[in-house]
């Protein structure tokens, strides 16, 4: 609870800092919360909430260092502390994911493990720049595919009870994350070669989700099975705006290309990863029920809505009122559902209807 506590304290410093990054008045104003905003959101918040859900996963003690040095390191970096107090913070969270996954493999080598491996390097190698004073727009993509090879190597995981799932397909994954991988050392060099290899890696990935995750099954049934599936399907669809930007506009650093990617990957795909996942996961970190409730559509469809506003109108048709527009319906939604996840848990598991047959 205290480390998603600390999750949870950069979710919201994240939140402000997009308020000042769109231009509008935020709650708090600080010289520097516009500036870590990125990091802040990666490796503070999702990072430490992925990695949590890890480290609960592997039953150690030590492994709880990684979620607390990322969370110590968003709380350091909405302190007065300078900031490479926090940058070290998530250097050495990131660093100790790789012995968890090390830990995993260990009892059981998997083609999904290796995955998130590569992921987790992406992570370090992220910090690393970071502190070394590599400029925050250019590490997002060793940032993004520190999440999407994560989240896409525990969709493996998932998907194995899929007839479709064999050896070829999880080879098709793994040279795809390879792939991404190589992109983003070349991306780093080169970015004229580098971001459209990492476009193709994406939508090589994305291809993969819809052909093999068990979600293009699932979206048929009913309840949570169908939201989770919703949740899923419409979180690849924004991977694919990704890998086509990557592919059709190259290096971005700012501007609208720019702002379309970082949102389509970190609201469009990771936040509905989380409201997909969060009624399954939450449970097993927090003890406690979070149950699937149909008003968790609503955050959803906001968010996406107005994804489609902000990316699709707003930035590819050069409207900055649209952007803003579009990005406060993003923090809305990301608010509703917190919202909704807190009082579902509060309520707990609804009553079953039962019926009484009556004897005449």
């Amino acid at each position: 609870m205290a480390l998603l506590l600390l999750g949870g304290i950069a979710l919201l410093a994240g939140l402000d800092g997009a308020l000042l990054l769109l231009g509008l008045p935020a709650p708090v104003v600080t010289a520097r919360l516009a500036d870590v905003h990125g990091p802040l959101m990666v490796f503070g918040f999702v990072g430490s909430v992925v990695v949590l859900e890890r480290a609960v996963a592997i039953r150690r003690a030590w492994a709880f260092l990684s979620p607390a040095f990322l969370g110590l390191g968003g709380l350091a970096l909405l302190s007065p502390l300078p900031v490479v107090i926090g940058q070290l913070a998530f250097m050495a969270g990131s660093a100790m994911l790789l012995p968890i996954y090390r830990e995993i493999w260990r009892r059981q080598a998997s083609t999904a493990t290796a995955v998130q491996s590569l992921g987790a390097l992406l992570g370090v190698s992220a910090t690393v720049l970071w502190l070394g004073g590599a400029p925050v727009p250019h590490l997002v993509p060793a940032m993004t595919l520190f999440l999407v090879l994560t989240i896409a190597g525990e969709r493996l995981e998932l998907a194995r009870i899929s007839p479709s799932v064999d050896e070829r397909a999880e080879s098709w994954l793994l040279a795809s994350a390879l792939v991404l991988t190589g992109g983003v050392l070349v991306a780093l060099v080169w970015p004229g070669i580098g971001y459209p290899i990492l476009g193709l890696g994406m939508l090589a990935v994305v291809a993969w989700l819809f052909r093999h995750d068990v979600a293009t099954r699932l979206v048929r049934g009913v309840g949570l099975p169908r939201y989770i599936a919703v949740c899923l399907l419409a979180g690849y669809a924004w991977l694919f705006v990704v890998g086509a930007v990557w592919v059709l506009a190259g290096p971005a650093y700012s501007g609208p290309a720019y702002d379309a990617v970082l949102h389509a990957v970190f609201l469009g795909f990771v936040m509905s990863m989380i409201m997909a996942h969060a009624p399954t996961i939450l449970p097993a970190v927090l003890r406690r029920p979070l149950p699937y409730r149909p008003v968790l559509y609503a955050p959803a469809l906001l968010l996406h809505a107005s994804l489609v506003v902000r990316i699709l109108l707003g930035d590819a048709r050069g409207l900055p009122e649209l952007v803003q527009w579009g990005g406060v319906a993003n923090i809305a939604a990301v608010l509703l559902f917190v919202v909704l996840a807190v009082v579902s848990v509060l309520l707990g598991v609804p009553a079953r209807k039962t019926t009484t047959k009556v004897i005449r």
